[in-house]
């Protein structure tokens, strides 16, 4: 096996003010708190939903498309961000596409909240974006994401994304904290599965396994918006009784380094002041010491949840752009 350059554990610096004035001005905004999950779920459309941020903060975007795919648990929305800037490849059927599963512990968030940072991804790199709602947890739980995942993989790989104007070996997948998760253990159950992998693979602030016992859990345990703690109770929200949390598609994070190879180029991004910065690093360096292309960026004055904050703050966005400048790199080279 190769020898890794990431390390495996990360560090932090002092937390961009912008961001520390996001932090101050929304108090009561946290994930994983100790208010029910309903308040927070309220909360983040509140903050974060398209349809509250101001429209001189709105990224542009060539056309939002709302439909709809037929799914293995019953209707999946979705929603399709085409980029001006990729109007020509799609015309050619040259696009690429990225899936993209947004973060919430499974429990919390929409497309709604995540959109503008999908806009800013698309017109950045050229793609597609398929914002996704799947079924959140606790009222529907694993492995529901991850077959909604597989169909619409399915669906884009093959007859959907024809019609788009999608080439088939340029759908990748991505998602940020537990869409992170859900987008690592889509590429394991893939290749176990001998399915055609995915193009690359997106991870922003990954849970890439429960953070017990991470330097990272203990000095951001509280304060940095995602509350290490929570993380738990999102991850019990999730687990059926009687599947272990260390399921090869539950922790991808916890798998052996001979059990990690053969997967899709991987774009992992971790922060400095996210109580699951050193899962996410820790999953970089196996990764790539099992043989895989992975490019890891790590922004040590940012705390979790960046790709929701362009709107207040330019340090986000600087982020945002250049996942989506690896993104491009991956899917047109």
């Amino acid at each position: 096996m190769p020898e890794s350059k990431i390390p495996t554990i990360g560090s932090r610096t002092e937390l961009a003010p912008t961001i520390k004035t996001f932090l101050k001005d929304h108090p009561d905004l946290h994930l994983g708190g100790e208010e029910d999950f309903h308040e927070e779920r309220r909360k983040h459309l509140e903050v974060f939903g398209i349809h509250s941020i101001p429209k001189e903060k709105v990224h542009p975007i060539g056309e939002v498309e709302f439909t709809a795919l037929r799914g293995p648990h019953g209707t999946i929305p979705v929603r399709v961000f085409h980029p001006k800037s990729g109007e020509d490849r799609r015309k050619k059927g040259e696009a690429g596409a990225l899936i993209y599963f947004h973060g919430g512990g499974y429990t919390v968030g929409s497309v709604d909240e995540f959109e503008n940072g999908l806009r800013l991804i698309a017109e950045e790199s050229e793609c597609q974006v398929y914002g996704i709602d799947y079924r959140l947890a606790p009222e529907f739980r694993f492995p529901t994401q991850l077959d909604e995942y597989s169909a619409l993989i399915d669906w884009l790989q093959g007859e959907g994304g024809k019609a788009q104007g999608i080439h088939p070996e340029r759908v990748a997948g991505g998602g940020d904290s537990a869409g992170g998760n859900m987008t690592a253990a889509i590429t394991l159950r893939h290749k176990d599965e001998n399915k055609k992998p995915l193009a690359a693979q997106i991870l922003l602030y990954p849970e890439a396994r429960l953070p017990f016992d991470t330097k990272a859990a203990s000095e951001h345990n509280s304060g940095y918006y995602l509350e290490c703690n929570g993380i738990f109770s999102f991850a019990d929200h999730c687990l059926p009784r009687g599947t272990p949390p260390s399921h090869r598609y539950i922790s991808p994070g916890m798998q052996p380094v001979d059990q990690l190879g053969g997967l899709p180029p991987a774009g992992i991004y971790t922060c400095g002041f996210d109580p699951l910065r050193d899962v996410g690093i820790e999953y970089a360096h196996k990764t790539e010491s099992a043989g895989n292309h992975v490019a890891w960026r790590h922004y040590d004055s940012f705390t979790h949840g960046f790709l929701q904050m362009t709107a207040w703050s330019d340090d986000a966005t600087k982020a945002v752009k250049e996942v989506a400048s690896d993104l491009k790199k991956f899917m047109y080279g």
